[in-house]
């Protein structure tokens, strides 16, 4: 299936799926959906979608959940992240951030709600308890306290310090590639392959996501918000790849990464290649995270 196609089915399969709040509160079910709609990249879950439709294209509907419940966390981050605590921005996708579009105690409570739904999401899958379990077990670690919210932590308790370069990629290792290997391996749970394939697919995704961290930290450096599709120039007190390595540094540790990433998916199962690497070319260089 063509990686349009997939991502069209994803769409599809998102905007029939969006989480509901039945009650009587006015706003709060339009606040659960509002950054859904908006868009964005969908990069995390077309990664698993990817790997799975690459072994058993049979698991593809069935998988669709679990790459929803990965775009619910991710958009769950986002929206905390942009909150005045935090990143303090105005724009997300084009739109809005949450917080402005609503009020902040609304984003709260919508990010809350995004990230405990994820897992509701892959406990209703239609997958056996142990492939369930192993997946949880996946996203709860490396969207949680070892992956993403220390990667946060980090990032902000350390705002106007200078890390080393080591740190720097601990935190953005952390903060974003864990998620963005978590897509890839949580597809490899899901078709069953062995230990050895689902640690290369997760090493690689490493790559992929400390590779995407730095390009998105060039983007904010010399791109407008129109063109970004949310706040840019935000990074000034921030630990990023541009403010240690400068512009010109960060372009280049980006190349080198990118040739590391080219010459581990050439080790992959030709499918697996081929699936990933248009998927790559689609998703990783658009400008809206």
């Amino acid at each position: 299936m063509e990686n349009e196609k997939l991502s069209n089915l994803f769409e599809e399969y998102l905007l029939n799926n969006l989480p509901a709040s039945k009650t009587f509160h006015p706003s709060f079910e339009n606040a659960l959906q509002n950054m859904l709609k908006a868009g964005g990249k969908r990069f995390r879950p077309m990664l698993l979608l990817s790997v799975v439709e690459s072994i058993n294209p049979l698991l593809f509907k069935n998988a669709l959940s679990v790459a929803l419940a990965i775009e619910f966390l991710h958009t769950y981050s986002l929206i905390h992240d942009d909150l005045p605590a935090m990143d303090n921005a105005d724009l997300r996708r084009g739109h809005p951030t949450l917080h402005k579009s609503f009020d902040e105690v609304t984003a709260i409570l919508v990010g809350d709600a995004l990230n405990t739904h994820s897992f509701n999401l892959i406990a209703h899958a239609p997958f056996s308890s142990d492939i369930k379990i192993e997946l949880i077990k996946t996203l709860s670690s490396d969207g949680g306290i070892d992956g993403m919210i220390i990667g946060q932590a980090i990032d902000c308790y350390f705002e106007n310090q200078t890390l080393e370069l080591e740190r720097l990629k601990f935190l953005h290792i952390h903060k974003t590639a864990k998620l963005i290997a978590s897509s890839l391996k949580m597809g490899g749970i899901i078709v069953g392959l062995d230990s050895k394939a689902i640690e290369e697919l997760y090493n690689f995704g490493i790559d992929i996501g400390l590779l995407f961290q730095i390009q998105d930290d060039i983007i904010d450096e010399t791109s407008t918000e129109e063109e970004a599709g949310k706040t840019t120039a935000n990074d000034g007190a921030k630990n990023s790849f541009v403010n240690l390595l400068g512009l010109s540094g960060a372009i280049k540790s980006a190349n080198e990464l990118a040739q590391k990433c080219e010459n581990r998916l050439n080790n992959f199962d030709l499918s697996i290649k081929t699936n990933l690497l248009k998927t790559l070319q689609i998703y990783l260089y658009r400008h809206t995270k």
